[in-house]
Parts: structure tokens; sequence; C-alpha cells
């Protein structure tokens, strides 16, 4: 994205995996809830998360130990003028489907388009801004953008490729349960037990197996993804050594739990992975398209009423430290007080319609960590009066006499947030608000999510150290009341969309990180999502016969590219 990439035209593998690792062995992993589909690129469905890692691949491939930089994959060479608003590909004529047959530059092209056209939110979003897309040669096509955006054409190289002749005779929606995509990738679909497990064999004769970015990567012979109902089932599954690994993202549980006999006699290994990323955003998101969240007093009213630190000491004993922006623990982080230099440049022209904070300085509300959060509650109850909210007869209600009652959703095995939420709900119980927790299956969740069908739900989103158009699809107007979105708090702000425009636009690191920090400040003070605890550290429990190279760790730590995908299985 910026400068050159840091590994020379002839270098001969990533520089965090064992180029001589061995292959071979059985990786099992844990999911919670279950899968009605094995298609993930489309709308529909519930799959398994992991198969858009593990059964297609791109024209290019990102590296994990860059802030963003990509290498050919499928493509073997890529051409752009210097403002980028084109990008040529050249395909590599070896590169061939699972089924061994060719990837051509036709299925490079339906895959653009379909995945744009009928493929999942997260395609879409490029789609419309590729102006052309034309084949130039026999394995080439070049992609026109539709708008000078610095970023294109490293993401369009990262699109999943697909075989067009697959879905010859039937719908790209319409697969059935018993049939997954072809795609290019060393793993496919080579078996399923309906809501209970999927295997991937690795493809012995899978075409990339010599190039230089796939070398010590993708060792295992066979990953299989078993289903259990919630984590808790899943970890006594791992305690009893049925899975390979169990990632644990609650550092006092961590502590606490994990002294079982399989660690203590060196069977199971802990290992914890650094991380250069930023903390991103995990809490509760607040549907702003409909009452009473699209009033900011109301939002901030809720994220006064949550009382971190205190929930933070009874849950992690204080372990883990609280997100505090969007981008908090990394330079592209919006920093304490008002807004200075390029970055209050950035956001004055927007300072009639912004929020209160945005430019003078927000931080998070703190409490003095005891149960009553009395300050804090104060605060809360001052903010709903503002908005309309009088206590009457014990209950909060409104000007028409109607209660403040809301419903949290969230989906089965979401055992720490609905945890939390059993905290939470004691403090609004203080306020007059009533706030029901309603836990459904992961099928009918990912219904409810994709038509925005709920008031307050969970959110997860990780940014890596180059955030662009993914910024656009996380809080982007346009995409707002697209179903399927996710941009779940349904936020609709020129000024977030011109700061998404100036980063895509910059040239340097200084005008990117004024831009991404400028974003930042809206997000936070915009009072969407009431944060919790940051993961700054990835914490894996492993079966003692899987390892990866603990000298060299990628900058992006443990990403969803570094387990399975560069570990391997010892030699016995």
């Amino acid at each position: 994205m910026y400068g050159e990439p840091a590994l020379p035209p002839d270098f001969v593998s990533l520089p965090y995996v064992d180029p001589d690792a061995p292959r071979g062995g059985r990786l099992i992993s844990g999911n919670e809830g279950g899968f009605d589909s094995l298609n993930p690129y489309v709308i529909t469905g519930n799959p398994p998360w992991q198969l858009r890692f593990l059964i297609s691949e791109g024209l290019m491939y990102r590296s994990q130990d860059e802030p963003f930089t990509v290498y050919g994959l499928l493509a073997e060479s890529i051409e752009t003028p210097e403002d980028r608003s084109w990008a040529e590909f050249t395909l590599r004529e070896e590169a061939r489907f699972s089924d061994g047959s060719p990837v051509t530059v036709e299925d490079v092209m339906w895959s653009y388009e379909t995945l744009g056209t009928e493929g999942n939110a997260r395609y879409r979003g490029l789609w419309s801004q590729i102006a052309k897309m034309e084949q130039t040669g026999p394995r080439t096509l070049r992609f026109t953008f539709a708008k000078i955006d610095r970023e294109l054409p490293l993401l369009v190289g990262m699109q999943p490729i697909l075989k067009k002749a697959q879905f010859a005779d039937r719908s790209f929606t319409g697969l059935s349960l018993e049939e997954a995509p072809i795609g290019s990738a060393p793993y496919f679909v080579s078996d399923y037990e309906p809501a209970r497990s999927v295997t991937l064999t690795r493809n012995p004769d899978y075409w990339g197996k010599e190039l230089a970015i796939r070398r010590g990567t993708n060792n295992f012979d066979e990953i299989r993804i078993e289903f259990y109902g919630d984590t808790a089932v899943l970890f006594e599954a791992f305690k009893a050594q049925e899975i390979s690994y169990i990632r644990e993202f609650n550092a006092e549980k961590w502590t606490r739990d994990y002294a079982f006999p399989a660690v203590r006699s060196g069977d199971i290994v802990l290992s914890e992975i650094p991380s250069g990323r930023p903390s991103g955003i995990t809490g509760y998101v607040m549907n702003t398209r409909r009452p009473p969240f699209d009033d900011i007093r109301v939002r901030d009213a809720m994220i006064h009423a949550f009382n971190f630190e205190y929930i933070n000491e009874t849950l992690t004993g204080g372990r883990q430290p609280r997100i505090t922006s969007y981008f908090s623990g990394s330079d592209l982080g919006m920093r304490p007080g008002p807004a200075e230099g390029r970055v209050k440049d950035l956001l004055t022209p927007f300072a009639d319609s912004i929020p209160d904070g945005a430019i003078d300085g927000y931080a998070l509300p703190e409490s003095d960590g005891s149960p009553r959060n009395r300050a804090n509650i104060r605060t809360a109850i001052d903010l709903l009066a503002q908005a309309g909210w009088t206590v009457q007869d014990g209950r909060l209600v409104n000007a028409e006499g109607r209660p403040f009652r809301f419903t949290l959703l969230l989906r089965q095995g979401a055992n720490e947030f609905a945890t939390i939420a059993d905290l939470y709900v004691k403090a609004l119980e203080r306020l007059g608000i009533t706030m029901d927790i309603e836990v459904v299956d992961n099928a009918q969740y990912q219904l409810r999510i994709t038509d925005f069908d709920f008031d307050m739900t969970d959110i997860r989103r990780q940014f890596s150290l180059s955030p662009g158009n993914d910024q656009r699809l996380y809080w982007g107007a346009e995409v707002a009341d697209t179903p399927g979105s996710r941009n779940l708090m349904g936020v609709k702000s020129p000024a977030i969309d011109a700061m998404i425009d100036a980063m895509l636009v910059s040239k340097t690191t200084e005008e990117f990180t004024a831009a991404t920090r400028a974003l930042d400040r809206l997000l936070t003070a915009g009072r969407y999502v009431i944060p919790i605890h940051s993961f700054d550290v990835g914490r894996i429990a492993h079966d003692e016969a899987i390892t990866y190279r603990t000298d060299r760790t990628p900058l992006y730590g443990d990403s969803v590219y570094f387990l399975p995908e560069v570990w391997w299985m010892k030699e016995q």
C-alpha cells in the first residue's frame, strides 16, 4: 500500500514460516453451533466460517508480516499505473482448480461479477467500484476502477476465484448442502456429517505447492471441523483431547482453568502469540435504525451505565485492558484531548454535524470500580432526561408513557457476552430500563442480523494496520440499509464517509494516519458501541504434537492465516 514490499523478488518463503516444515497428520478444530451450508460466499445459509479461508484463493496473497502488501498467487504478475486507476493481472499457466481443470480468465471474470452481484455483501462493495473488466490476452485481464483509490489494486487481487462451469446448470446461490464451491486452494471439502462435522483434505496435486508464497504452509493432510453445542461443551471436549486446539479470549480463564492434567503433563501446551494489530472493536452495538438508539444521548447513557471496571475485575481479574477506541493500541488510534493538526483540518468542515467530542476530545466514562457506579448512573439519568425519558412508578418511560424496554440478541454459545450482559442488566434495572436477553441458534441469529432485526447485539471487528475499503463495509452510508451489510449500527455519516475517502487517496503514511485517527474520533464519539476488554494477545492451548515457528511470529499474530496455515504436525 505504501513503499516497497519487504520481500525481494527471489524470496524463498514467508519470513514467519518454516519452509522445511513436515507435512502430514490431522488437525481437529472445534466450532460452536452447527451449519446448514458449505457455500461461504453467499448471503444465505450458515457455513463453517473457516471455509472462506481454506477452499479458495485469489490472484494475490496478503502477507501477515506487513501492514498491507500482496504477492502473486494465481497471478504471476500485476501491472498498474502510478495513479493506480487500473490493474492488469497475468494468470499463472499452471494454476488449477482442485478437480484439475485450469483456472482461466473466464473463471476469474465470472467470479468477480457473480460475487459482486449475487454474493455476500462483503464482495459487492468492490464490484461497485469496478468501472470495466476486460480480457486483454489469453491469460491477462484488466480492471479499470470507477474512481482513484490506491487500495483497489490490492483488494481486487484478493477476491476468491471459483469455477464457472460448476454453476453452468444451477444458480450460484442454489448449491445444496451436499456440494461445496470448487476452488483452487490447497484444501477441498471431502466429507461432512450434517450439523456435526466437515472434513477438508489437502490436495496432493495442489498446483501451487512449490510457490515461495506457499512453501512451508498448509501442512496438515486433513483438517476436520467438529461442532459442539456451546463453549462449555467445546472446552470439555478439548480437555478430553478430542480436538487439537482451542483459542481462549478471557485472560482470567486462561490463568484459572488451564491447569488440568493434560496441561500439567505437557500433552497440551499453552502458547501466547503477540500481535501488532489495533484493538478493533468488541462489545455491544446499538441499532440506530430504530428508537431509542437513534438518539445519541440514549446511547451515551447506555455507555455510562456499563460499569466496565467492575465487570472486567469480576470476569478477567482486571487482566485485559479496555478498548478505548476502534484503533486503540496502535499508532492509528485517536490521541487524547482536542484534535490537532491535520486531524483537526479533516474534521472542521463537518463541525456542525458530528458528535460532541469528536473535535474537542472524548474519552469513555470510568467508574470507581464499585458495583454501584453511582457517578456514572447519575450522568446516565441526566442524559436520559434530556432525551425525554423519566421515571414513573419505578419504570423509565417516554412522553407517550411507553416503557424503555429493548432486546439484546445473542447467538447460542456466545457465553462471554451473555455473562457480561447478566451483570449489565442489573445496572439498567436501577435506571428503570428492562433489557431482555434473547439467545437464538446460529441460523436464526444470522437471519436476524442480515435483516437488522435487533435492538442491540454483540459485535467484533478486527482491523489491520492498513484499514481502507473494509471501513466502508463496516460504517459506510451506502451499505447501511443493504441486507447482510456489516454496518450493524446503521450509521449514515457524511463525515465518516469523507474520512474513509481521505484514507483511500492518501499517498503518505502521515496523511493516512491522520485520516484514520479522524475516523477513529468520529466512530468513538458517535457512541455506537459499548466496548468491552481487548484481546491484546492471542492465547492458544494446543496439542503438543502440533507446533509453529516459535522464534518468529507474524506481525498480525494469531490471525485467520496463522492457525492452521503455518502450523504443522511434529514428525512422530
